[in-house]
């Protein structure tokens, strides 16, 4: 991304970091030429801004400890609001925005609203070269999700985005509410995109735009099909917090459906495929109890 890349008017930038390396605090970088850019850090021992080697110009929220994806992207957006912001365009540390796509998200938005649409916000399909590249948008279908190729050039109606290279209609965020800090991570952008379409706000898939982006971990490969790699933690956020939302009354049966559907067959990934595999499955199975008994927020793991 060119040093000189001039903001869309009302745009900001949130991305969130974690352990980050020096790639990650480059990308952070050149996103400081864009707008306001505000880094949410949640390692545990923080570095001063300057320390990292971050821009300046950028606005950094040290939380001093991991307070999940939902809690940081909260801080983000309202930090960014406070600063008269527009729309937020949401980041993970390891992706990697072109200067179009910066340009384009947020004029997206902007024509879909002055149409006459209730946007809540609008993404980008997504390509991670290890999963097999362009990723679909996707509809909740009963039984199984709806993958939708992104072909053409309209902005498309979707279920739900995942939350990097999402771009926030800020007009929209009082009326749908904060991020629920209390799934942590994982689950957090599907909930969200769910009460933005039930408070009657459109979650639009630009087709024509593409973001670099890897979807978790190294992948493993099951039958020759890639599935993100992840540690057992985030399995035991994926279980727990898709038991938790399947007993909310509000999410769609279609999408509870194609969960009960899937669980069986991600615990026998986990526990057959991933390493180790007592751990993985052992966490996944400790996060179906906490789902069905209510317990949400960071696990709490007892210090030997």
């Amino acid at each position: 991304m060119s040093a000189s890349v001039v903001g869309t008017a009302g745009a900001g930038t949130v991305v969130v970091f974690y352990r980050p390396d020096a790639e990650c605090v480059a990308r952070a970088n050149r996103l400081a030429s864009f707008g306001v850019c505000v880094v949410v850090d949640n390692t545990e021992k923080v570095l001063e801004a300057a320390a990292l080697g971050l821009d300046p110009r950028i606005v950094y929220i040290a939380n001093g400890a991991n307070l999940g994806i939902a809690t940081a992207i909260n801080q983000g957006v309202e930090t960014l609001i406070a600063r008269g912001c527009s729309s937020a365009i949401l980041f993970d540390q390891d992706s990697e925005p072109s200067p179009q796509l910066l340009s384009a998200l947020p004029q997206t938005l902007e024509r879909a609203r002055a149409g006459g649409e209730n946007v809540a916000l609008v993404g980008p399909a997504y390509e991670d070269a290890r999963l097999g590249g362009i990723a679909p948008f996707v509809r909740f279908g009963l039984l199984r999700l709806q993958r939708v190729p992104p072909q053409g050039e309209a902005p498309m109606e979707v279920d739900f985005l995942i939350t990097s290279g999402s771009c926030i209609n800020l007009a929209s965020w009082s009326s749908i509410g904060p991020m629920d800090d209390a799934l942590f991570i994982d689950f957090v952008d599907l909930e969200w995109c769910v009460r933005a379409r039930r408070h009657g706000y459109s979650v639009l898939g630009a087709p024509a735009l593409r973001l670099a982006h890897s979807l978790g971990g190294e992948p493993v490969r099951v039958f020759g099909r890639a599935y993100p790699g992840h540690g057992a933690v985030r399995h035991y956020y994926q279980f727990r917090n898709a038991i938790a939302l399947m007993k909310r009354g509000y999410m769609p049966w279609s999408w509870k459906s194609t969960e009960l559907v899937k669980l069986p067959g991600r615990l026998f990934i986990y526990g057959l495929f991933m390493a180790p595999r007592a751990e993985h499955l052992g966490m996944a199975l400790l996060g179906v109890w906490h789902g069905l008994t209510g317990k949400l927020g960071p696990l709490r793991r007892r210090s030997s």
